[in-house]
């Protein structure tokens, strides 16, 4: 077996990639823990069919974009137009409206719209780290226009003032009718686009790449390895800060005519549509390597939870695109990751965003219970010289690290009774043998074994 060159990446459990066998051990997802409702969307020009959330950290600001929508909760019609509108925060846990001045409703500019014009449907921003954007358009965005479906280009050199790339679309072969995305992938040196279309009937996902923005390659098909067949909605690929290598989705997956759960339901059911009452969503979780072939955890990330009328709804639990980090509420913790989930839609004229927050690298770990467990990887070839993890264990519990040969024997130095006992909760740990230093085996194919006792292992890397 040729060894997988981790260079000095970091490699997270969110896939089977970097696994060779297991013996006990196995692979846990894990789930955002609720937070406090982030902002409320409840000015006129907004309203309970608020979505499609963008957000993103940018410098010393965190900038968030979203649809203003509303619906009127009996007749179902739309009493104002849709708008792409903008908030900003300084740590991400608290949200403003700034009023930009720039699109006037009901005869004021004092609002926080960016845009009313085609687009405003699913208007979806980024910042495009590209070194060689120019800067008027240092941020770009996708946007559907009406009528027939396409997919238009946007850009604007601050954020807040947006003009068309050019007057025709950029992506014709798809249906758009959701969130779809944009990014610079900077490990392939490219565009990246993730769309909606129908396959079979089915609501499925599409990609395609480009060099500028602007002509694009056909699209493709996503793929997902051993996943059932399911609609997915909104996407939200993104490569993962800590581990660019990666692409992470969160798609929403959507259950037709499950059945109504509550009265408010039944209401919608029967004042809208049977979908409207009768079917729901949550949150996935999926990664790639490529950015088209997916593992599709069956689990969902994301539940609706408790049968509220502001979860258990059609058009809920829509996770925003974009990860931060913000600060723990626990003085001296580390940062956390938060992500920003729709509650609230069709009641009450106002729709919620609340921050869910996970563990840093947490979606995913290797985990042994009190028995014990462990697992040895594939060869793997690195640079560097320590071997950092991210972990956590009870009080009782452990993590051991043996490094081995190739063929799966102990590296004289670096086996399992020379390894210091790692026990705790860090985001990043440097495991010790007689020495922390293992850059003597840089270059060389070894398979790292790790032992664990009541405890989650998330991610390593070589640094």
């Amino acid at each position: 077996m040729d060894a997988i060159d981790v260079g000095n990446r970091r490699e997270l459990f969110v896939d089977d990639f970097v696994i060779g066998s297991m013996s006990g051990a196995a692979q846990r997802l894990h789930h955002p823990t609720s937070r406090d409702v982030a902002i409320t969307l409840d000015a006129s020009w907004e309203g309970n069919s608020c979505g499609y959330v963008t957000i993103f950290e940018d410098g010393d600001i965190y900038r968030m974009y979203y649809r203003g929508s509303q619906v009127d909760e009996d007749t179902g019609k739309t009493p104002h137009p849709e708008f792409a509108c903008y908030a900003e925060s300084r740590d991400g846990i608290r949200w403003t409206k700034p009023e930009l001045g720039i699109v006037a409703f009901q005869g004021s500019k004092q609002n926080n719209i960016i845009w009313d014009g085609a687009g405003t449907h699913n208007f979806a921003p980024f910042r495009d780290t590209n070194p060689n954007c120019p800067p008027d358009a240092r941020y770009k965005a996708f946007g559907r226009t009406k009528g027939k479906a396409a997919l238009h280009a946007f850009r604007s050199p601050d954020g807040i003032h947006w003009v068309l790339m050019r007057d025709a679309p950029v992506i014709t072969d798809g249906k758009f009718d959701s969130q779809n995305v944009g990014f610079w992938d900077a490990q392939r040196g490219e565009y990246r686009a993730y769309y909606r279309d129908f396959r079979d009937g089915v609501r499925d996902i599409k990609t395609a790449t480009s060099r500028d923005f602007l002509t694009w390659t056909p699209g493709e098909w996503l793929a997902y390895l051993g996943a059932p067949d399911e609609q997915l909605y909104t996407n939200q690929v993104i490569p993962y800060y800590r581990a660019p290598h990666l692409f992470l989705g969160f798609p929403t997956r959507y259950v037709h005519d499950r059945g109504v759960l509550t009265d408010f339901n039944r209401k919608l059911a029967e004042k809208q549509t049977q979908r409207t009452g009768t079917s729901y969503t949550d949150g996935l979780l999926m990664s790639s390597r490529d950015g088209r072939t997916f593992h599709r955890f069956g689990d969902a990330f994301i539940r609706p939870g408790m049968p509220l009328e502001d979860r258990w709804v059609y058009g809920n639990i829509y996770q925003n695109w974009g990860i931060v980090e913000t600060a723990s509420d626990v003085e001296g913790a580390p940062n956390e990751l938060s992500f920003y989930v729709g509650e609230g839609a069709r009641r009450d004229g106002a729709r919620k965003l609340r921050r869910y927050t996970l563990r840093i690298d947490g979606f995913v770990s290797m985990h042994a219970p009190a028995s014990g467990g462990g697992f040895v990887t594939k060869p793997l070839r690195f640079s560097g010289s320590r071997l950092a993890l991210n972990f956590s264990t009870s009080a009782a519990g452990a993590v051991g690290v043996e490094v081995q040969d190739a063929e799966g024997h102990p590296v004289e130095g670096f086996g399992l009774e020379a390894c210091a006992d790692l026990y705790g909760d860090f985001v990043e740990r440097t495991v010790g043998w007689k020495t922390e230093d293992i850059g003597a085996l840089a270059g060389t194919a070894i398979r790292l074994r790790f032992v664990l006792r009541d405890a989650d292992l998330f991610s390593f890397q070589i640094v």
